[in-house]
């Protein structure tokens, strides 16, 4: 009966194991409902009037969401996410690690996770992770980003 965000929100509390696991089961499924096929290249709503207020614009997000993952030495995430003052935020967790984690350096609610492990890419862009990360954006589902910022906002 616990879910997968109570665990994580208190995941010091549990095996590595378990931070590995639940977290990697956590991005993955937030990482594939954030992606869609020909999805469009800009936000609108109230999405985008929060990201320019925290950004300036959306180009800016963009710039700062795509430093977060190639600065991520080795396997980890770059996020945008609400920090619990309601603001959107960007950073980039190791490994597994994700905002909702006691023991994440950044806290918050993830709306957009960007999966930066080799094994994302490696295949179609070997070690060219900004080619990666640019096309990704062209797959990004802003419906599904929107849908949850409001509910969560």
């Amino acid at each position: 009966g616990t879910s997968v965000e109570q665990i994580l929100a208190r995941i010091s509390a549990y095996s590595a194991k378990m931070r590995n696991n639940g977290g990697g089961h956590y991005n993955h499924e937030l990482f594939w409902k954030c992606m869609k096929p020909n999805g469009k290249q800009q936000v609108t709503g109230k999405l985008l009037t929060a990201i320019e207020a925290s950004f300036n614009s959306f180009g800016n997000f963009k710039t700062k969401l795509t430093e977060a993952g190639m600065t991520r030495f080795g396997s980890g995430w770059a996020w945008l996410y609400l920090d619990s003052g309601k603001k959107l935020q960007i950073a980039s967790t190791p490994n597994q690690d994700n905002p909702l984690m006691d023991l994440s350096p950044v806290k918050g609610i993830p709306l957009l996770g960007l999966d930066v492990w080799e094994h994302a890419y490696y295949l179609k862009y070997q070690n060219r992770r900004a080619d990666y990360i640019d096309n990704w954006f062209k797959v990004v589902n802003w419906d599904f980003v929107q849908k949850r910022y409001e509910s969560i906002a």
